[in-house]
């Protein structure tokens, strides 16, 4: 009997250990969100762990989960690192019913390289952002240290200790002590997301307060062709709640319009220039039609998609500011393009200004651009992939050199430069699926953003290319839909399609990963003709 009363204290305590211990790492991260809204939202540890995780993650690995969790590659990174503080939390509880000095310290020792991880955040604004991870660890440390005492001290009645087998802890004093603490942490982190969230109500009014003006060079109109009625094909334009998004930001970034500036200054720069938000707005305006594509769009992927965009020629502003092109004599060859979040891309000058439509967007699809796609400011530069030319939240822009500074993404070992490739896909049928015999619509889009869509081909197993019909193209720097009437057999088949872009040069058939610059290859279903 009495074997039994010790093993089972001995599993209350234990179970209660583990309690401590996420009770002590809810009070670090709650405590933690509180100081950040005196110090800064982006310094709470699971925001600067997050980043500095995606930060030090091989380009393989992130690739891997864009690929396989799409847009909620984030949502997935947070909660393994809840699930892994989580863990830690329950060792070092049961640590400390042991080591009580230990196991404090070990929450100190996480909050330390909590407190590493926000200062060396490419966007810290210094040994400050460190403050809300030392802060809420040391809370989290005395809290353990307090509940692990009531774990491992005899309770005490009329001044004598009660013997081992009678209890040898004080239980009340421990779930008295964890109620408070529990209620304490929630009022401590409801009170930190309060304050933080009303930095952001700011970047909000801000935003609803826009009109954006009438284009002094507006987008002609879509050609009525351009879209084919044909069940199964995206709309040929994106809808902006559907645009893909890919970045490396944990927290969407909330900037005030009425605060933001950009500065343009670097090699080759006459006069550095300093543009607020209504600058800009104020500047002629230009409205084109642009599809843009992430680097990591699988052959056949989703991370494409069709905007009309609104914004400043990026051109015109670097002339302003004395920038030449490197054929032209230019001392710098390369643009750095920072977002508010530490973000770097770099940007072939020449690109920027051979004439194409690359700009600094304030709009999308006719509204001030979404929080998501970059509010107040993004850059576009067609024809390139996004990770060299598409910043959202852009702050800065030097000119450099390609020989003197690697952007973020090329230090991951991608391409410095990185023109978009000819692609093609097939939206419907769907793979797998199962059409009826009979003539089935064969459908999907082709994009050569800045060399336009010539022909498109299709082939059914084995057979000849055939070529598709081809929907109007609006814009040579926009994707193109096509259609392919074919006559479907029972029995399984493999579609495949290419696309031959606007210099007449035909998509290859060489497959290759998304790294260093892009997939390439034929997209390929599979159907089962019932």
């Amino acid at each position: 009997m009495t074997t039994v009363r010790i093993t089972r204290t001995a599993l209350t305590r234990g179970t209660l250990a583990a309690l401590s211990g996420l009770l002590a790492g809810f009070a670090a991260l709650t405590v933690a969100e509180l100081v950040s809204a005196a110090v800064r939202p982006e310094a709470s540890p699971v925001t600067a762990v997050g980043g500095a995780a995606i930060d030090r993650t091989p380009a393989g690995v992130k690739d891997f989960a864009i690929r396989n969790f799409g847009e909620n590659d984030k949502l997935v990174l947070q909660l393994g690192i809840v699930l892994t503080l989580a863990l830690f939390a329950v060792a070092v509880g049961l640590l400390a019913l042991r080591h009580r000095r230990t196991g404090s310290a070990a929450v100190l020792a996480f909050g330390v390289v909590g407190a590493a991880s926000a200062v060396s955040r490419p966007d810290s604004t210094g040994i400050t952002d460190g403050l809300p991870s030392l802060v809420g660890a040391a809370a989290g440390a005395v809290l353990l240290y307090v509940l692990a005492g009531r774990l491992t001290s005899p309770r005490r009645i009329a001044g004598e200790e009660q013997e081992e087998n009678e209890s040898g802890w004080d239980r009340r004093g421990f779930l008295i002590a964890a109620t408070a603490a529990a209620a304490a942490s929630t009022v401590a982190g409801a009170v930190g997301r309060t304050l933080n969230g009303r930095s952001a109500q700011d970047a909000v009014a801000s935003r609803q307060a826009v009109t954006l003006p009438a284009p002094a060079s507006p987008a002609k109109p879509i050609p009525a062709g351009a879209q084919l009625r044909v069940p199964g094909l995206p709309p040929f334009t994106t809808p902006n709640n559907k645009f893909y998004r890919v970045d490396t930001t944990l927290v969407v970034p909330k900037v005030d319009a009425n605060t933001w500036r950009l500065r343009i200054h670097g090699q080759g720069v006459r006069r550095d220039l300093e543009f607020t938000y209504q600058d800009l707005l104020n500047r002629p305006l230009i409205e084109r039609e642009i599809t843009l594509c992430c680097v990591s769009n699988e052959v056949g992927g989703p991370y494409i998609g069709h905007a009309k965009w609104i914004g400043v020629r990026l051109a015109d502003l670097l002339k302003e500011a004395g920038v030449k092109p490197p054929s032209r004599g230019g001392k710098a060859d390369q643009i750095i393009a920072r977002s508010v979040d530490g973000m770097t891309l770099g940007t072939p000058v020449e690109d920027v200004m051979d004439g194409r439509d690359a700009m600094l967007a304030v709009g999308m699809n006719g509204e001030p651009l979404p929080f998501v796609h970059g509010f107040p400011v993004r850059m576009l530069v067609p024809g390139l992939y996004g990770y060299v030319s598409a910043c959202k939240w852009i702050e800065d822009i030097e000119l450099t050199t390609f020989a003197d500074y690697d952007a973020y993404w090329v230090k991951r070992k991608w391409a410095r430069k990185a023109p978009i490739k000819t692609q093609s896909r097939i939206d419907t049928p769907k793979p797998f699926g199962r059409p009826e015999a009979g003539t089935v619509m064969v459908a999907g889009v082709a994009w050569a953003q800045h060399r336009g869509i010539e022909k498109v081909e299709i082939r059914v197993d084995d057979g000849p290319w055939r070529p598709a019909q081809l929907a109007e193209q609006d814009t040579v720097d926009t994707w193109r839909q096509w259609s392919y009437p074919w006559k479907a057999t029972p029995g399984g088949h493999t579609l495949t399609v290419r696309a031959t872009d606007g210099t007449g040069k035909v998509q290859t058939d060489k497959r290759t990963k998304t790294v260093p610059d892009g997939a390439s290859g034929w997209h390929s279903v599979v159907v089962t003709v019932d």
